[in-house]
């Protein structure tokens, strides 16, 4: 039996979530029961802080979805959409903030992409 790691099983991601690549899923989620308070990338993690209302937000649950297409300008552009997927019945509002690794989106021969999202007010560069 061969229990030999390949290099890339050695990766650990210190962000919360991974960036989630895939355009029928991107097109077929609205991403407008929330609102958002911050955006910044931090080494390869997007932070993003959201307000929204619930019980109490622990129970929220985060997709950060990327529609596949690249913009072919310099540098390159990528499409994103937030669901928060949130069953919490209750009227007051709650703010939390959530990573996602942009490891999978980088582009092969860049070294920066500007981050288009959904609902978010500005683009964000995000230079690896």
């Amino acid at each position: 039996m061969n229990t030999q790691c390949e290099e890339d099983d050695d990766y650990l991601s210190v962000c919360d979530n991974l960036v989630i690549i895939d355009e029928s899923y991107y097109n077929t989620f609205d991403s407008g029961n929330f609102t958002f308070i911050d955006a910044e990338v931090i080494d390869n993690c997007l932070s993003v802080t959201i307000s929204a209302s619930g019980c109490d937000g622990n129970s929220w649950a985060y997709n950060l979805v990327d529609s596949g297409s690249i913009a072919e300008s310099l540098p390159e552009q990528r499409y994103l959409k937030l669901e928060l997927l949130n069953e919490e019945a209750c009227l007051a509002v709650f703010k939390r903030t959530v990573s996602f690794d942009l490891t999978p989106i980088k582009i092969e021969g860049s070294n920066e992409i500007i981050l288009n999202i959904e609902g978010f007010e500005s683009s964000i560069n995000y230079k690896y």
